[in-house]
């Protein structure tokens, strides 16, 4: 016979079991040592550091968590890999025209990410997407580049067209995306006022329908956009204008995380059907923007569901360069420059939110006398009976007989037939009984159908320091899935299974569904907590969107962040601090006034003295504890 071997478990283990090296893309991974580390590219090789030290030295810094942090890195290298990308599919193939790509603002307007995508950006001439006046007036005070294209989406009024028409004229590649027809005459109008011609793009409707989380964008029933009828008339009246000339690009947006490649060929080939026509009626064209669509493999299953993708981004660019040609290549219509709005993919992975645990709920019974009094109700004792007779056999039945009892005796209680420290001995009994039944579930030969629903009813609640509305609003709105796990003590087995709530004190600010490769799991191993020890948990790729949306929930404001550049000496290096939001920040942003909040705290402070309520000097102890709280974090400071 041969003998089990049982391993010792391994940082490997772990990074196994959370899928680190599946959904990590080459920038995270788990140290032998038992920490995440990230990643980079360097001059001379790979960069990588531990997100342990980071965080450690971030408080040291006074950055307490929780805290965003910021990877210069990883939003340098996704652009490059993006635009190299392209470059090497369109060398392969022989496309005669080029790539530029545009970052869409509102994924993430932080100034220090659009520095950073602006600056690294120029060298290929990376531009910006802008669906609003303070996003326009971002893209002009951050690009330098004069190959880059700005592109304006969305309603757009005269004050809008005005000043991009102007940054038109002093050499900015702004394009004028028509959403809807009512726009067409105030931008010729405001562009004979100007004496500026305008560049010109179309919005179209396709017919093409995508899968996915945002698929609202794609179809006849898109919010935003020309439907072809509209299309063929907004050609007519610039031909009447004279001004077809000016229609250079065609724009179409099927929706922000594609998953299937099969779904971004179609809508390529819609669009590129509608470009060539668009050629035919004698516009002057140049230009597609295929939009967003580029996905984020957030669980690392490489599928088509929603929260991953089937495709790698060489592919991507490839079957949209391959598709491209096809199309055109036969009408002899040179090659446009192909423009993508990928915002998930370029920011996502660059910033990862660290957050502390403060305490842990368990589902574990309490002390239980050794022999159950007499005159204990029977169901009690019925439920002290279940756990010497289950066994593998009966395990179903005992689950269901242990539901019963519980619910029986709870319904008594109710009915005040039983007293409180009776229904403290049935819930004890009924957990020890669980947790019995599913220790013999995971040696059980046949399956045991409620092992999950029971795991889920055993789990912990491990609360942890952070705002999920704040900071990761995407899971609360509309299920997003993103990677969260232990950022240290990965070399070793984490023993306990359970969920996550933050600090809001609402049943919502939970996180109740993770990362796995076949589809969700409703808990999370985590390790047990270490007396005097901070347990640090990280939500991964979490830069696209989050710190956009999040909303004041309770009050609590925008994180600490800190933004690391890892460098070519090894280590890292702090680049920006930047101070969450104090009690006194968020309390303006609802429109109360701090310092009058102060003095009418004051004067009720007052008012007790000459009470007698308190002492002057306690007076004095009072007003610099309410100072001081209105400087503070808004989270859990220890």
């Amino acid at each position: 016979m041969n003998k089990i071997v049982h391993h010792a478990w391994a940082a490997s283990h772990s990074a196994e079991l959370y899928g680190v090296n599946d959904w990590g893309a080459g920038y995270f991974g788990v140290s032998p040592e038992g920490d995440v580390t990230v990643t980079a590219d360097g001059l001379k090789g790979p960069l990588s550091v531990s997100l342990l030290d980071i965080v450690q030295e971030a408080r040291e810094r006074g950055m307490d968590t929780p805290v965003l942090v910021r990877f210069e890195n990883l939003l340098a290298q996704q652009i490059a890999r993006l635009n190299e990308a392209f470059r090497g599919a369109m060398k392969h193939c022989g496309y005669q025209g080029e790539y530029r790509g545009v970052f869409p603002i509102k994924v993430n307007q932080q100034s220090h990410v659009i520095e950073e995508i602006a600056q690294v950006g120029a060298k290929y001439g990376h531009g910006l997407e802008c669906g609003s006046k303070p996003e326009l007036i971002i893209a002009l005070a951050n690009l330098e580049s004069r190959d880059a294209c700005i592109v304006c989406n969305g309603y757009k009024d005269e004050e809008f067209i005005d000043l991009g028409l102007q940054a038109l004229k002093m050499g900015y590649r702004v394009f004028f995306v028509i959403e809807t027809p009512s726009e067409l005459p105030i931008i010729l109008e405001r562009s004979r006022a100007l004496g500026i011609s305008p560049l010109i793009g179309a919005r179209v409707k396709l017919s093409s329908m995508v899968g996915g989380h945002w698929n609202a964008s794609s179809g006849d029933r898109s919010i935003f956009g020309l439907s072809i009828a509209q299309l063929i008339t907004l050609v007519d009246d610039l031909k009447r204008e004279g001004m077809l000339h000016c229609l250079q690009l065609l724009h179409y947006h099927l929706g922000s995380q594609i998953p299937n490649i099969r779904d971004i060929r179609t809508g390529v080939i819609e669009a590129c059907q509608v470009y060539v026509d668009l050629v035919r009626e004698g516009a002057a064209m140049g230009y597609l923007d295929l939009g967003g669509g580029l996905a984020v493999d957030y669980d690392g299953s490489k599928t088509n569901y929603m929260h991953s993708r089937n495709y790698t981004l060489d592919e991507y660019c490839a079957d949209i360069v391959d598709v491209v040609m096809t199309t055109l290549d036969p009408h002899t219509i040179p090659h446009p420059t192909i423009i993508t709005e990928s915002g998930r993919a370029t920011v996502a992975y660059s910033s990862v939110l660290v957050f502390n645990v403060l305490d842990v709920a368990t589902f574990e019974p309490g002390p239980l006398p050794e022999v159950l009094d007499a005159d204990e109700n029977q169901m009690i004792h019925n439920l002290g009976d279940l756990f010497g007779i289950a066994n593998m056999r009966n395990l179903q039945e005992c689950y269901n007989d242990a539901l019963f009892y519980r619910d029986e005796l709870r319904e008594l209680f109710k009915r005040g037939q039983v007293n409180l420290r009776s229904r403290s001995l049935a819930e004890n009994l009924f957990l020890k009984v669980m947790h019995r039944l599913l220790s013999l579930a995971e040696d059980a030969p046949k399956g045991f159908k409620e092992i999950h629903k029971l795991k889920e009813q055993l789990s912990d609640i491990y609360y942890c320091n952070f705002s999920l509305f704040q900071s990761l609003p995407d899971v609360w709105a509309i299920d997003q899935i993103f990677p969260v796990i232990p950022i240290h003590r990965l070399d070793e087995n984490p023993t306990r299974q359970a969920i996550i709530a933050d600090i809001t004190c609402d049943c919502d600010g939970k996180i109740d569904k993770f990362v796995d490769m076949h589809s969700t799991r409703r808990t999370l191993p985590l390790h047990p907590l270490k007396e005097g020890e901070e347990y640090y948990i990280g939500a991964f790729l979490v830069g696209a969107y989050q710190e956009t949306l999040g909303d004041l929930h309770n009050l609590f404001g925008d994180t600490n962040v800190v933004s690391v550049r890892l460098s070519e000496e090894g280590g890292y290096e702090f680049v920006h601090e930047i101070q969450g939001d104090s009690i006194a920040d968020v309390l303006s942003y609802v429109e109360y006034h701090p310092k009058e909040m102060q003095d009418r705290f004051r004067r009720v402070a007052e008012l007790a003295v000459r009470e007698g309520r308190i002492t002057a000097n306690e007076r004095l102890k009072v007003m610099n504890a309410f100072s001081a709280s209105m400087r503070g974090y808004t989270y859990y400071e220890k």
